[in-house]
């Protein structure tokens, strides 16, 4: 990889200046064949990801990878990716919720400079668009580079500005810029998330992860239990993972979901328990049938800590898992694997149902008031 590092020579990133008539505000179905139109956002990321594919960049090479729908009522979407479970880094050891940033461990400084793809930035006239106001903070500034052990075409890293120094805990100004990266896409599949540290947090040092996938999930259009209409909260309840939800129509409630969802995350770690977050285009809480279009779902989860690797454990259980997207290292496990099976290595990780209950509760009386 330092090889392939110095051909790319003075290659920098693109800075990528959006503004409010960037946003793909209705967003596209699946309907259509995904990715047939897409936005100028679409178009800088992929171009640039499978420029530093050709360039060797990536720790692997990644083609077309075999994907089935598990059957069941979950449709859960299975994938193997061999390679990314031999070849990805090895996980940092990760030994409380709230950990400092450590830069004698590995972290983004370290990224050669030809992995960063593109700089967001928000046009300057434009700090408040997205809040609703015009004395809402413009999101911070993100970098996109590659994720060099990709699991799907297309993975990213939404960055900070590395020399931050930024231990992987949500901020609103951060989660809000990459929520403005959702709707920059027009493709359904591309979503965002994040794992928090006790929940298969990789690195500490904050980073989103994006990706396109080219299949729906659940979690997109499952109905949700009202928590907190007010403030946008529901309780997901018939998907993969019971996780609350939290939803907004357009851009005009970015900066108050950002900061909602940063709160109830907050609370959670105050509790002692660790969370992953994910953010899809969606339906309404209410379901397809509430006549509105489709907006940006984020889910977040509540989840009992774990402090590396779990021996004997078929896969992690992470954003994607949680999500009903399971990239799975091995052959035998893609091919045998069941929807049961599944959920049981899932669910395990997540909190009995009274005790979810009553933190939902919990977290309706946080927001409220």
């Amino acid at each position: 990889m330092a090889a392939a590092s110095e051909a790319l020579g003075d290659t920098s990133p693109q800075d990528f200046v959006y503004g409010e008539e960037d946003f793909v505000l209705q967003g596209t179905g699946w309907g259509g064949e995904p990715g047939s139109a897409p936005s100028r956002f679409d178009r800088a990321l992929l171009e640039g990801w499978s420029d530093r594919m050709e360039r060797g960049l990536f720790r692997y090479r990644l083609g077309p990878l075999p994907t089935r729908v598990l059957p069941g009522p979950m449709s859960l979407v299975a994938q193997l990716n061999v390679q990314r479970g031999t070849e990805r880094r090895p996980p940092q050891a990760v030994l409380s919720l709230r950990q400092p940033f450590d830069p004698r461990a590995f972290n983004f400084t370290r990224m050669p400079p030809g992995e960063v793809l593109l700089r967001l930035r928000r046009a300057a006239d434009e700090g408040g668009g997205g809040g609703g106001g015009g004395g809402a903070a413009a999101p911070d500034h993100l970098l996109v580079a590659i994720n060099v052990s990709p699991l799907e075409r297309g993975h990213v890293l939404l960055l900070p500005e590395p020399g931050r120094g930024l231990p992987q805990a949500l901020t609103a100004p951060l989660l809000r810029g990459g929520l403005e990266a959702a709707l920059l896409s027009a493709h359904p599949g591309f979503r965002l998330g994040f794992n928090g540290l006790g929940a298969c947090a990789s690195v500490n040092h904050f980073h989103l992860h994006a990706f396109y996938l080219g299949r729906p999930l659940l979690v997109e259009s499952a109905p949700a239990q009202p928590l907190c209409p007010a403030r946008g909260l529901s309780l997901l309840r018939d998907v993969p993972a019971p996780a609350f939800l939290f939803y907004t129509a357009g851009p005009a409630g970015l900066e108050a979901l950002a900061r909602d969802v940063c709160r109830a995350a907050e609370h959670l770690t105050d509790t002692g328990l660790a969370y992953n977050v994910f953010v899809t285009r969606g339906d309404p809480p209410e379901g397809a049938g509430a006549g509105a279009g489709r907006g940006l779902r984020v889910l977040l989860w509540a989840r009992r800590p774990s402090f590396g690797a779990k021996a004997g454990a078929a896969f992690n259980v992470a954003l994607c898992e949680l999500a009903g997207y399971l990239p799975l290292p091995a052959a035998p496990l893609f091919r045998d694997i069941t929807e049961a099976e599944a959920l049981r290595a899932i669910r395990e990780h997540l909190l009995p149902e009274p005790q979810l209950l009553r933190l939902g509760e919990d977290l309706a009386r946080l927001l409220a008031g």
